[in-house]
């Protein structure tokens, strides 16, 4: 199998690799990333992509036929990954998450890939009342990242067929440790806090609830789609994809960190306006479709991956949300540095 992974130099990537390279050490990997965050290494001992066959370097909106050429299967993790960054940067949001996207599959579809992989969110639900959300329930995207991965989905329906299996995996919010660490990640930054200070700093009042899954457990389902056979789910299957004990009010996040790490003191914001984003997620249909491949990470396993990898890294930075491990800070620091412009292109030259 020849296996075309985008977005593999950010923070899932590196796992899904290094995953991949063990369990099928036959498969042909090649990865296709602009380079943002290539420099963000955290707790690893070698570049993550030395574990891939061909590393391109390369804009999505850019991508061409060529580039997938032979490809049996695609995983597409590429994308403005986050809601500060989508607000920050809503045209180009939409540039790369959704027309990007689009482009990627017909093109794949066109050079013959049988599977196609969508990295999805269940940030689609927005804010949800009246229980977990399961994947037929009306969609509320609040943000230019959530209305992204709508669109995506939308427009991937009408590719699918039986040659064109289409998998969306709508991920809980994303924890864990990784060679590429995101601390503007709900649980990574209380981990983070809790490291560095002593202290969790939740920015809401903790009242709002998030579905969460470990990295490593992303990278199991991804092994389950892009093996996906029709049958299993239909020609295209969006899918909510975690576990229902992980989902969490953001305070329990935190009191689950304090226990777990000695000394810590939370903190909630009972000023802060309200958080919009606020779900349960149900998910049933991923345990009937993969039962193989469920989450096996637990919550005090997530915060202790975390306290040991940043300890192992001597991370004490306690500004950490201005630090290079905060997505939106790097392409900011970036733009003011002249190496990128306002579409987030590079500056040659």
């Amino acid at each position: 199998m020849k296996l075309f992974i985008t977005g593999n130099m950010g923070y899932i990537g590196p796992r899904l690799v290094k995953y991949l390279r063990k369990a099928y050490p036959d498969v042909y990997l090649i990865g296709y990333d602009t380079g943002y965050f290539a420099h963000c290494l955290t707790d690893s001992a070698y570049l993550p992509e030395c574990q891939v066959h061909l590393q391109m370097f390369g804009d999505m909106r850019d991508l061409r036929a060529e580039h997938l050429a032979g490809m049996d299967a695609v995983i597409h993790l590429a994308a403005i990954s986050n809601d500060p960054m989508g607000n920050a940067f809503e045209e180009v949001t939409r540039a790369i998450n959704l027309e990007s996207s689009v482009n990627l599959a017909r093109l794949a579809k066109d050079a013959g890939v049988r599977r196609f992989v969508f990295a999805s969110s269940c940030s689609m639900y927005g804010y949800a009342e009246g229980g977990p959300r399961q994947e037929s329930d009306t969609l509320n995207p609040l943000t230019a990242y959530a209305r992204s991965k709508v669109g995506t989905e939308t427009e991937l329906a009408k590719l699918a067929d039986t040659g064109f299996v289409v998998t969306c995996l709508r991920f809980a919010t994303a924890c864990g440790m990784s060679e590429r660490l995101r601390l503007d990640l709900v649980l990574n930054d209380f981990v983070a806090g809790a490291i560095t200070a002593g202290e969790i700093t939740i920015l809401s009042d903790g009242t709002p609830w998030r579905p969460l899954i470990h990295v490593d457990d992303m990278v199991r389902s991804m092994d389950w789609a892009v093996h996906r056979d029709a049958g299993n789910g239909g020609v295209f299957l969006p899918v909510n994809t975690g576990s229902d004990e992980w989902n969490y009010q953001v305070r329990d996040l935190a009191q689950a960190v304090a226990r777990s790490i000695a000394g810590v003191k939370v903190s909630v914001n009972p000023d802060a306006p309200p958080d919009k984003r606020s779900y349960k997620v149900d998910f049933t249909l991923y345990r009937k479709v993969a039962p193989r491949h469920q989450p096996q990470v637990d919550l005090p396993g997530a915060i202790e991956g975390l306290r040991r990898g940043l300890v192992n890294m001597n991370f004490k930075e306690k500004n950490f949300r201005q630090s290079q491990f905060m997505r939106l800070k790097v392409l900011t620091g970036f733009r003011e540095q002249g190496i990128l412009n306002d579409s987030l292109r590079w500056i040659n030259g």
